[in-house]
């Protein structure tokens, strides 16, 4: 039998940790109950309602039938041309043009309106009429049981939302967890709660993870799964950086200095553009630190990736001079029409302006979002790239 007392304790801890109301639990316990007993005693197309009285731990079985009239049904000719519809629909619907679609009759699902004010004289056709339904020795085995499916689902459920609620509002930042399993180059981490998933593609290139060790990563995305919720991490991702030097430099994070754009080749090298928005406060000084402390230890957060930090200028040309640090540039000349850039740099530069496989060139464009032509002090055409990532290279001794 039911065990009334530990229902509602069960109902008030629900309600109280994790915040469903007893309300929702009982009538998703009447609706299993319901279901169950249309299957094992109902018929095709009947609504079949339960009604559970937690005082007593009995429950009452109705049947509901919808009042129709001569209006409402499909005429005979249209039903001798389509199959039977099994579990019709319990009112007419209404078409898209917002005429009433008719329904074909069902003795188990309608009544017709005749009938219904015999037993209720006011009915309108669409209303419901209800009829009592004999109850089944059986039912409270399967209302204790029921009862106990529907509770351990809602606190499921309860999990999933709180969980999903949780995490939501961490999207987008930096979490720390324990590396618990490695699974065809997959990392797992355990978060407490859950458990989040650090794919192969989010990974910085040639990093390796050991069980038990703890990593920090983006919180990249969330989602619902019917199991449970799925989080996505990344260390690759360029707001990863940025969420890093947030973290580190104060004046970033109280808005002082901006991280205006990021690009990034993980495990590799990136390049910051950062403007200051108050006199006195250097932008780039800020993200360095004395001595550097503060740039190297996100270097270390990412394994000895190269930084470069940039000066952002509203001057196009001081901007895509200053994105190709280290390279000292002599002249830079915009066509504005096709977002592109020509820079000249001396003899001595090139090998440091294009960078080793055109990396820095490549980041820089991606940097700016400016296409950009390196050339030598003669006017040669050395490299180029554009802002998708795109290099093309003459031969040039690269050191």
């Amino acid at each position: 039998m039911l065990d009334l007392k530990a229902l509602q304790s069960a109902l008030e801890q629900l309600e109280e940790e994790k915040g469903v109301p007893r309300e929702k639990i009982i009538e998703a316990i009447e609706m299993a109950l319901a279901a169950a007993y249309k299957k094992d005693f109902g018929k095709k197309g009947q609504i079949i309602r339960a009604k559970f009285n937690m005082e007593t731990g009995e429950t009452e079985f109705s049947q509901v039938k919808i009042a129709v009239d001569e209006s409402m049904l499909k005429p005979e000719e249209d039903l001798e041309a389509e199959p039977p519809s099994g579990d019709s629909v319990s009112k007419p619907e209404e078409s898209e043009e917002g005429e009433e679609r008719k329904v074909r009759f069902n003795p188990e699902h309608h009544i017709m309106i005749e009938e219904a004010r015999k037993i209720k004289k006011d009915i309108q056709p669409g209303e419901e009429i209800v009829f009592p339904l004999e109850g089944k020795k059986d039912y409270g085995r399967i209302a204790a049981q029921t009862a106990k499916q529907v509770i351990i689902q809602k606190i499921r459920e309860a999990e999933r939302a709180s969980i999903f609620g949780e995490f939501k509002e961490k999207q987008g930042e930096i979490i720390s967890g324990i590396v618990q399993r490695i699974d065809n180059s997959n990392v797992f981490v355990d978060l407490g709660r859950v458990t989040a998933i650090l794919p192969r593609d989010e990974q910085i290139r040639g990093e390796r993870y050991r069980i038990g060790e703890r990593v920090r990563a983006l919180l990249l995305s969330i989602e619902e799964a019917p199991r449970g919720v799925n989080l996505y991490l990344s260390r690759s991702h360029p707001k990863f950086i940025e969420k890093l030097f947030e973290l580190e430099v104060p004046e970033i994070a109280s808005g002082a200095v901006e991280i205006k754009s990021i690009a990034r080749e993980a495990g590799g090298r990136t390049k910051i553009a950062v403007v200051s928005h108050e006199d006195g406060v250097d932008p780039v000084g800020s993200c360095v630190g004395q001595k550097g402390t503060r740039i190297n230890t996100v270097i270390a957060e990412l394994g000895g990736e190269k930084i470069d930090i940039i000066e952002w200028s509203e001057d196009i040309s001081e901007f895509i001079a200053n994105s190709l640090s280290p390279a000292k540039v002599l002249d830079v000349e915009i066509k504005e029409e096709e977002r592109a850039a020509a820079v000249t740099v001396d003899e001595d530069q090139l090998s440091l302006a294009i960078g080793k496989s055109g990396q820095n060139v490549r980041l820089a464009a991606k940097l700016t979002g400016w296409k950009i032509d390196i050339r030598s002090a003669e006017g040669e055409s050395v490299a180029a790239a554009t802002e998708d990532g795109e290099v093309e290279m003459e031969e040039v001794e690269i050191k």
